[in-house]
């Protein structure tokens, strides 16, 4: 979105004002840190060794982890919406589910089976939000997924709706073993280094890990309070 802003510089300057300080209007520079141990978390460890560090995390984060490769997806993927007890299912629109070979399941195999699959379309407006409160499953793609904690990292677009991962029942995210990185410290600067390439931001980044929970009261940790309450990773061998 472009635009004119108005009155940006007496607006700042009325903030400098009251915190007491002249306003910083020249560049920050980046300290120099001596010492950098977020760098050094499972900085040695293959993308073998990140899926095993992602499953010991998905069973601490109540996550079902699958590892399938493209042959296999399309089977993994009807697996696992079978044990959520299949439709309606919703999906972003994404050429990379036509390029993983599931255009068949999506289009043909589960409507045969009277199972609804609704891709999101941008150009219906809020009945893309009807038919994900209407899913038992939605099904995203994974752009940097987060070892450590079992964190998956979803980019919204207009063809990427945010209501897919939290308003049906449960939750599916498909996951390139080349998303793989040790933690947030690796995805920041991958996420940096979009938007310097391409000068783009995502409209929404959402770092979500497993299905909804809390653990507000007393340190109870309570599973499906305000969104899915079922969640499963599916990583692809995509080398």
């Amino acid at each position: 979105m472009t635009g004119t802003i108005q009155n940006r510089d007496s607006f700042l300057n009325q903030i400098a004002i009251q915190l007491g300080r002249p306003r910083i209007s020249t560049p920050v520079q980046r300290p120099n840190w001596r010492f950098r141990p977020q760098d050094e978390v499972l900085k040695d460890a293959t993308l073998d060794e990140l899926v095993e560090v992602l499953r010991e995390q998905c069973n601490k984060i109540h996550t079902t982890l699958y590892t399938t490769d493209l042959k296999e997806l399309p089977s993994t993927l009807s697996e696992v919406v079978a044990t959520y007890g299949g439709g309606p299912i919703v999906t972003w629109k994404d050429v990379r589910f036509s390029k993983w070979g599931l255009d068949s399941l999506l289009k043909t195999e589960w409507p045969s089976q009277d199972i609804d699959v609704y891709e999101w379309d941008h150009t219906k407006g809020s009945e893309n939000i009807t038919k994900a409160e209407q899913a038992n499953v939605g099904i995203t793609i994974s752009e940097i997924t987060l070892a450590e904690s079992g964190t998956v990292v979803l980019f919204s677009d207009e063809n990427k709706g945010r209501s897919v991962s939290f308003l049906p029942a449960t939750f599916i995210a498909l996951i390139p073993k080349s998303t793989l990185v040790p933690r947030m410290t690796q995805a920041a600067k991958k996420m940096r280094e979009i938007h310097q390439k391409t000068g783009h931001v995502a409209s929404c980044i959402n770092f979500i890990t497993g299905p909804s929970n809390s653990a507000d009261i007393e340190l109870n940790l309570v599973v499906g309070v305000h969104g899915p309450i079922k969640a499963s990773y599916i990583v692809i061998n995509d080398l």
